[in-house]
C-alpha cells in the first residue's frame, strides 16, 4: 500500500492532525512547524505528543514531514534574516526530537543578487552550524521552480549544497512535482530520464519524499502555482505513473494541492486506486 497524505493544520496539535489523517485515509502527513510566516512556535504539549505517538503506532501513520516556514531565507543578503532562519530551524530540529525519526523540509532560499555560489555557501554554512550527529531527523532540501533568484531550481544546485554539508548523512531531498515541472524538468513525457538525471547528479538514495502537486503553468514557466491533481499541465496520468513507479512508489507522498479535507480525501482515493 502506498504511503500518502497531505498538508494538515498543526494549530490544534499532533493528536488532531492524526485524527484528520485517519478521516481521509492518509497514512502519513505534512505540517508546518509554526506559522508559515515565521515567528514563535507554540510550546510542545507532551501529553498531546504521547497520545499522537500511540495513535500513529496503532494506525501506522508514518513518516511525518515537517515543513519550515516559507519566510525563512538561509541565504538572504541580510545577515539578520540569515540569523533568524538559523535560529528558527535550530529550534525546529530540537522540537522534532519529540517525534523522533521523521523528516524536516525547507526551501533553500533566494540569493537576491548575491549570486548562486554565495547563496549556496550561506545555506551550507547554516546547516553545518545547526545539524547534530545525534539528531534523528532527516533534513530535506526541496526542489524549487527557479523563479527569481531562487536556489534549488536545478539538481546541480542541491548537489552543491549537499557536498558542502559535513553531516550530509542527515540530509536528503524532497522532490516537488509542480516545482520540477515549472523548473523545466519534463516529468510528463520523460519521467525516467528526469529520474536518471537526478540519480547521476544527486543520487536516488538521497530522494526521501515526494510533494505530489499539479501545476497551473506549462513546462519551464518558473512560476510555482500548484493545482489539484489532474487539473493542471502535469495531468492525472503522470501522477498515476509516479505512484506506481518502481522507485518513486516506495517513497512517501505529500499533497499540497489547493484543497480542503474532502478534496484531499478524493485525491488520496484516486492515487490509492491507481496504485492498486
Amino acid at each position: 500500500m502506498i504511503r500518502i497524505g497531505c498538508h494538515l493544520s498543526s494549530s490544534k496539535g499532533y493528536e488532531s492532525m492524526a485524527k484528520d489523517a485517519i478521516s481521509i485515509d492518509a497514512n502519513t502527513f505534512q505540517f508546518f512547524t509554526r506559522n508559515p510566516r515565521g515567528g514563535n512556535a507554540k510550546a510542545i504539549n507532551e501529553k498531546d505528543v504521547e497520545r499522537f505517538l500511540a495513535t500513529a503506532k496503532d494506525k501506522d501513520i508514518t513518516p511525518l514531514l515537517a515543513h519550515a516556514p516559507y519566510t525563512l531565507n538561509a541565504c538572504s543578503a541580510d545577515p539578520k534574516l540569515r540569523d533568524f532562519a538559523k535560529r528558527t530551524m535550530a529550534d525546529d530540529l530540537v522540537r522534532m526530537e519529540y517525534t523522533p525519526g521523521n523528516m524536516y523540509n525547507f526551501h533553500p532560499g533566494c540569493h537576491v543578487k548575491q549570486g548562486v555560489e554565495t547563496g549556496i555557501t550561506y545555506i551550507a554554512q547554516m546547516l553545518n552550524e545547526i545539524l547534530s550527529p545525534d539528531q534523528t531527523t532527516t533534513v530535506l532540501l526541496e526542489t524549487m521552480a527557479g523563479k527569481g533568484s531562487e536556489i534549488g531550481g536545478r539538481f546541480e544546485e542541491l548537489k552543491q549544497i549537499l557536498d558542502l554539508v559535513d553531516l550530509s548523512d542527515h540530509m536528503g531531498v524532497c522532490l516537488d512535482t509542480c516545482h520540477v515541472w515549472d523548473g523545466g524538468y519534463d516529468i510528463v513525457n520523460h519521467l525516467d530520464e528526469v529520474l536518471n538525471e537526478f540519480d547521476q547528479i544527486i543520487g536516488l538514495n538521497r530522494l526521501k519524499a515526494i510533494h505530489l502537486n499539479d501545476s497551473q503553468n506549462p513546462l519551464g514557466a518558473h512560476k510555482d502555482r500548484h493545482a489539484k491533481l489532474g487539473e493542471g499541465y502535469i495531468g492525472l496520468d503522470t501522477f498515476k505513473r509516479i505512484v506506481t513507479h518502481p522507485i518513486l512508489g516506495k517513497l512517501p507522498f505529500y499533497m499540497e494541492t489547493p484543497n480542503d479535507l474532502d478534496g484531499y480525501a478524493r485525491e488520496i482515493h484516486m492515487m490509492r486506486e491507481a496504485a492498486g
